[in-house]
């Protein structure tokens, strides 16, 4: 068999692999079930404790006594900080490591953060 061949065949394979015949009709309930429990604490602490617990890559650290790392930031508002978070900076990516976070997900985590660090 040809590498061309072989190669049509791989891509198909893995392509008709990630289709899913399910019924979904559903999903948005249970999404929903999810969003109801959001905790900003928890979030925080499996999705951007890493950078923000040790100031790494310039991330302002959450704690007691970083209440100055956030100024300059919340000067700019809260919006432009949530911004941020979304859309990434520097070395941050978009929404931190939180990728199953929408936006007003990552606005609780940031007030959290910001609430946090006194």
């Amino acid at each position: 068999m040809s590498s061309v061949v072989k190669s049509v065949l791989f891509v198909s394979t893995v392509l008709f692999a990630g289709v899913n015949f399910a019924d979904n009709s559903r999903q948005g309930l249970q999404v929903a079930a999810v969003s109801d429990g959001f905790n900003a604490e928890q979030k925080y602490m499996a999705s951007c404790f890493a950078c923000h617990s040790t100031g790494a890559a310039g991330a302002p650290k959450v704690g007691d006594g970083n209440g100055a790392e956030w100024t300059p930031r919340m000067e700019k508002g809260m919006d432009a900080v949530v911004t941020n978070a979304i859309n990434g900076l520097n070395t941050m990516p978009p929404k931190g490591l939180c990728f199953d976070c929408n936006d007003d997900d990552l606005r609780a985590i940031v007030e959290y953060m910001v609430e946090n660090s006194t």
